[in-house]
């Protein structure tokens, strides 16, 4: 597949993503962390234009100049923006008119992409591109699911879409000798600056868990009464289970005696031995603790990786987000992809079943806050 292939394919899986919606599922924001399915299709847009058309295209005119200052996400040196909590009020411009943009914008970028005539530098840009709205694409899932899951009439995305249902094909242990391990991407491929600069580890023994906590496995922390076991947690865990009335992962619901939660499929009875999901990191850490293990690191995921049967739930791990010794920040809008992101935030390793194809690396450094599990994260452990 070549560039052009592969920039059509890309962007028509995102409108795929949004067939099933309903006009109205487009604009709806119910939290400050998500964002409106509209946005998206914009924003993912507005990258080629901002990034692309505008630099490298003679005499390029906007489809709408507005259009810069309500899709730019968080990119000061691409200019102005409107706060992240106000994308929900963006009732015009219209779904239509949206998609009118993509089309607007995929016409000249396919223009540019045609007969592979590209420069080195754009096709470099445009891979950029495609890999961003690649986890936008995911992101799209989980800001449905999240919009859908707190509808309290939990309306269903695609009847055959429950993403939950995953079980593990493994079990055991997996033993990693210690010695000085190199960590980070080495291939010629496609990679996010945050995974480059060679390195070298050194690991003590361990072993990891080739299996994924379960629902079962979580049900019973929860009936332990660990939510309510202070001992079990950090202090900025308890407070936050506290503050907010924590007793159960996101989307868990009792009724009348029996454990559901929401799927993209609607609400479903749990399935104690499916893989528990939409976990924080603090409910990662307080399960850790009370199984007597804790979470890898990520360089011992990294290293463990190669054995392992990975890549249905993003994993936590107990590393801050913090850029390796050799990293270099690209200059402008470009450089503020990830290293300005690098505080406060914990490495999650892996990928996910709403992950994109051919979007997952053993290299691969997402990241969030502590508190967020809107995304389809899970638990590996290892032993003390």
């Amino acid at each position: 597949m070549n560039t052009q292939e592969h920039y059509i394919s890309v962007r028509n899986h995102t409108e795929t993503i949004c067939k099933p919606l309903n006009i109205e599922d487009y604009v709806v924001q119910p939290a400050v962390f998500t964002s409106p399915v509209k946005w998206h299709l914009a924003h993912t847009t507005w990258f080629f234009e901002t990034f692309i058309l505008k630099k490298y295209l003679a005499n390029y005119t906007y489809f709408n100049s507005q259009f810069s200052f309500l899709f730019n996400s968080y990119y000061n040196n691409a200019g102005e923006r409107i706060l992240r909590a106000n994308r929900g009020n963006l009732t015009r411009p219209t779904v239509d008119e949206i998609y009118k943009y993509r089309a607007f914008v995929d016409e000249k970028m396919v223009g540019i992409l045609s007969n592979n005539s590209a420069s080195i530098e754009i096709n470099k840009l445009v891979v950029l591109g495609l890999n961003h709205e690649q986890q936008h694409q995911e992101l799209l899932l989980t800001d449905i699911k999240y919009m859908f899951g707190h509808n309290p009439i939990f309306p269903i995305y695609k009847n055959d879409y429950n993403l939950l249902k995953d079980t593990n094909s493994t079990a055991g242990f997996i033993p990693i000798k210690e010695g000085i391990y190199q960590i980070g991407y080495n291939e010629d491929d496609f990679c996010y600056d945050n995974e480059l600069g060679i390195h070298k580890v050194y690991l003590n023994d361990f072993q990891i868990n080739n299996a994924l906590v379960t629902n079962k496995e979580f049900i019973d922390f929860i009936e332990s009464d660990a939510y309510s076991d202070s001992n079990l947690w950090l202090d900025e865990g308890w407070t936050w289970i506290n503050k907010n009335k924590i007793d159960a992962p996101l989307y868990w619901h009792k009724i009348n005696d029996e454990c559901y939660y929401y799927t993209l499929s609607g609400l479903k009875k749990i399935d104690p031995n499916a893989i528990v999901s939409h976990i924080n990191f603090y409910e990662a850490n307080a399960f850790a603790e009370w199984k007597g293990m804790r979470l890898p690191t990520e360089f011992e995921w990294e290293i463990a990786s190669k054995q392992m049967d990975w890549g249905k739930r993003w994993e936590w791990t107990s590393s801050a987000y913090l850029p390796y010794p050799k990293y270099k920040k690209a200059t402008g809008a470009v450089g503020e992809y990830n290293g300005k992101f690098m505080s406060n935030q914990m490495v999650l390793r892996g990928a996910s079943v709403a992950t994109s194809k051919n979007h997952s690396r053993k290299t691969y450094r997402n990241f969030f806050h502590s508190d967020e599990r809107w995304q389809f994260t899970g638990i590996r452990l290892v032993k003390l």
